[in-house]
């Protein structure tokens, strides 16, 4: 079981609120939102506009992915403009404590995120100040891309380490996840499953939507 979080990067533009309004209708409670910089990852994506427009159109959680250089600059904008989790990444920042407390001390939920070639066992000093871990499956900075399988092992990892260390949080799955894979990634431990292009490149977007529910058995916070 898991919860689905669509991912806006893939969504129509042109259409943003009339399909964020179909997820909701359809029971999803998260939306994914990525922020891309230029300079951590190869390419632009939206950013704090963007983010206001959707908090004003919508109470489901938004989760925001921020795929940028030194995010500690930014986590107060981002909490103001309607984030809900922030996740900074751990190869992004050299204060990976300081940002996570600091993201926490605004009231909003503290996640931290790795690439798919760093060890999962990097990220054990944050563990304590996170409510979330993402595991990326695919090289942030673009959708569409295919799922890097031994990605499994980051999220076995640290569902293990959580189960023997009785720690609290959810791990989060991002990338190349489809129809085919999603009941592969919820089986590893994986509790938040994002998933883009395979959702939003439909031309049905409610009846894809409800199809990716039922294969994470709907399992919605």
């Amino acid at each position: 079981m898991a919860i689905l979080a669509p991912s806006l990067l893939s969504a129509d533009f042109a259409v943003l609120g009339e399909q964020i309004e179909v997820l909701k209708q359809k029971g999803v409670k998260y939306l994914h939102f990525d922020v891309m910089d230029g300079v951590f990852v190869p390419n632009i994506s939206i950013g704090i506009p963007v983010l206001e427009c959707v908090r004003r159109i919508t109470d489901q959680v938004l989760d925001v992915h921020l795929m940028i250089t030194e995010p500690e600059r930014y986590v107060e904008a981002f909490a103001k403009a309607g984030a809900d989790i922030i996740n900074i990444h751990y190869e992004a920042t050299s204060v990976p404590e300081q940002t996570l407390k600091s993201i926490r001390e605004l009231g909003k939920t503290p996640a931290i995120t790795i690439k798919p070639k760093t060890d999962w066992r990097k990220i054990i000093p944050f563990l304590e100040y996170v409510d979330m871990v993402l595991v990326m499956s695919v090289e942030p900075g673009f959708g569409g891309q295919s799922f890097i399988e031994s990605t499994l092992e980051n999220v076995k990892g640290l569902a293990e380490y959580r189960k023997k260390n009785m720690l609290d949080f959810d791990i989060e799955i991002d990338g190349g996840i489809n129809e085919n894979n999603v009941g592969t990634v919820v089986d590893a431990g994986v509790d938040i499953v994002v998933a883009g292009s395979s959702v939003f490149s439909s031309d049905n977007l409610a009846e894809r939507t409800e199809l990716f529910l039922s294969l994470t058995d709907n399992r919605q916070l």
